[in-house]
């Protein structure tokens, strides 16, 4: 079935484009979330009508997530944290922290797109990626650094 996206999905498509997905796929959850409508002939011309406004919105969110890219790509974040043998955390720091951190400093990041395979858990310097955009990923530097006791 084809449909019209009505919002950017990853790993399906941009907002405003024409994709094929799978008859239930389409009717189960993307036109019923509000994601999708279906592509008929009506619904195509229309799209032609939109293609240059969805165009433009793209240009301005990639602009955006430039503007925030360059902002973030020298903040650094500290964490001091409670360590056993070996530098192993006793908990782990996880992409909410992250994202709280960087609220902190007055940096909105949603936790979902703090690219971080699996939380840390050791001592170190970290990079992360944030993705802004699908073409927009600043790297952060997250510094783990184990706390000093008495």
């Amino acid at each position: 079935m084809e449909v019209i996206l009505r919002q950017t999905i990853d790993k399906l498509g941009l907002a405003g484009e024409l994709v094929k997905v799978k008859n239930g796929y389409a009717r189960n959850y993307l036109i019923p979330h509000g994601l999708a409508y279906a592509a008929t002939a009506a619904n195509k011309r229309k799209l032609a009508a939109e293609t240059e406004r969805y165009a433009s919105q793209r240009l301005a969110e990639r602009a955006d997530a430039d503007g925030l890219a360059e902002k973030l790509s020298g903040v650094s974040v500290e964490f001091v944290v409670k360590a056993g043998e070996g530098d192993k955390l006793f908990g782990s720091i996880t992409s909410s922290d992250i994202a709280a951190s960087l609220s902190e400093r007055g940096f909105n990041i949603d936790k979902r797109i703090i690219v971080l395979p699996e939380p840390i858990k050791a001592i170190g310097i970290y990079k992360v990626a944030i993705r802004l955009h699908p073409d927009v990923h600043p790297e952060i530097r997250v510094w783990v650094v184990k706390e000093e006791s008495d």
